[in-house]
């Protein structure tokens, strides 16, 4: 693996939006991936994922995903630092950035609105690494449109409910110590009479009926709850509040995954940069030829536009808005569209290089693609912009007359 160093991330930690605990965290986890990762399992991929996790805790950057009152490293989750982080990650290993989200994502909804012993329980062993924590919201039928969910959450006494149902497309599934599970508990229709539960791995009931394979292998899988009995207590906020949870929780990491895909086309930039600029032909180098150079220019363009974005809908957050929602989805939908090209011509300008397994470039290729799908489709992200906006011209109208 190269030694990219802090370097890859260009002047973006000199903007305003940054402090200097910022800046000395992007240091230490950048010098801790180049030295680290190389080293880890590479082959099979719950190995390798389990590897990472107990590397990334055990070196003590999993704090970042949990608040300081259980373990973490600052009073409320930092949007920024998550957002640096797998910026930083997704520019050397797809899997470790993947590592560290689901760490984030697994409890995110804990630490938005989990019970004081539930948070005592599961979120230092998190940051630790000494928990793999799993995120259970799609179905085959409900991806995007959540309030169409299935899965059911029964009473069962007055201390237990019952979930029966299946979720796939699950990240960790299969290797996840616990799983944020998200049913119908009927309180009001839709998306109003849904509720969030901690379900442990364990819990009789439970079961992985299939492990999925994708472009960019990583722990996947589909999960079958068949009479799975839980304590009342394992909800995740109030009854009907599950949606809500969802949401809370996406509003936080959503801008993250715009930030690893800017990892992957920083990462792109660099290959592309330093392929061009030592690929020999007609006398010069590729990186001579203007159509080259205008691929270089038009991704450190995309590369630019995409940080900018990334990193206001996280200070927006870290600033204590309620909500960032179109912030949010503008970063992921800029974000990993951006990079897709970005990566598109890096593949391009390596030529038959860059179609050939184990070069960086068809990784970055097929690392990408998933963002672009997953925690809201970049169709999905254009609804929320364009609902938000339209929602905000029709207040001021109305403010008007």
């Amino acid at each position: 693996m190269v030694s990219l160093g802090v370097g890859i991330l260009g002047d973006t930690l000199d903007w305003p939006f940054f402090e200097a605990r910022h800046r000395d965290f992007a240091q230490r986890l950048s010098a801790w991936a180049d030295a680290t990762l190389p080293g880890l399992p590479h082959d099979d991929v719950d190995e390798a994922c389990r590897a990472r996790v107990k590397a990334l805790g055990e070196a003590g950057f999993l704090k970042a995903a949990v608040p300081a009152e259980y373990g973490g490293l600052h009073a409320a989750l930092d949007v920024r630092t998550l957002c640096l982080a797998r910026e930083i990650l997704a520019a050397r290993d797809g899997l470790a950035d993947f590592a560290f989200a689901m760490q984030g994502l697994g409890t995110g909804s804990i630490t938005v609105a989990g019970s004081p012993e539930m948070k005592a329980r599961i979120l230092p062993a998190v940051a630790r690494g000494a928990r793999i924590a799993a995120f259970a919201l799609s179905e085959k039928e409900a991806g995007s449109d959540v309030a169409a969910l299935a899965t059911t959450a029964t009473p069962d006494g007055n201390t237990h409910v019952r979930i029966d149902g299946e979720k796939t497309w699950i990240s960790n599934g299969g290797i996840a110590d616990h799983y944020v599970v998200f049913a119908r508990s009927g309180e009001a229709p839709g998306a109003r009479g849904l509720s969030a539960y901690l379900v442990e791995a364990d819990t009789p009931g439970l079961s992985i009926i299939e492990r999925i394979d994708v472009i960019a292998p990583h722990p996947l899988a589909t999960l079958r709850f068949d009479n799975c009995r839980i304590p009342v207590e394992n909800r995740i906020g109030g009854p009907g509040d599950g949606f809500k949870v969802a949401m809370a929780t996406l509003d936080i990491f959503r801008s993250t995954v715009g930030a690893a895909a800017l990892g992957f086309a920083r990462r792109a930039l660099h290959e592309t940069v330093s392929h061009a600029k030592g690929r020999k032909l007609f006398g010069g180098t590729l990186g001579d030829l203007q159509l080259s150079q205008a691929a270089i220019a038009d991704s450190a363009a995309e590369v630019d536009a995409a940080a900018l974005l990334v990193y206001r809908a996280a200070w927006t957050k870290d600033q204590g808005a309620p909500r960032v929602t179109r912030e949010a989805a503008l970063a992921k939908l800029v974000a990993t569209e951006n990079a897709q090209k970005v990566i598109d011509r890096a593949v391009q300008i390596h030529g038959g290089l860059g179609v050939t397994r184990g070069v960086k470039v068809e990784e970055l290729y097929r690392e990408i693609r998933a963002l672009r799908i997953y925690e809201g489709a970049s169709e999905v992200q254009k609804v929320v912009i364009a609902r938000d906006l339209l929602k905000n011209i029709e207040g001021l109208n109305n403010g008007k007359t």
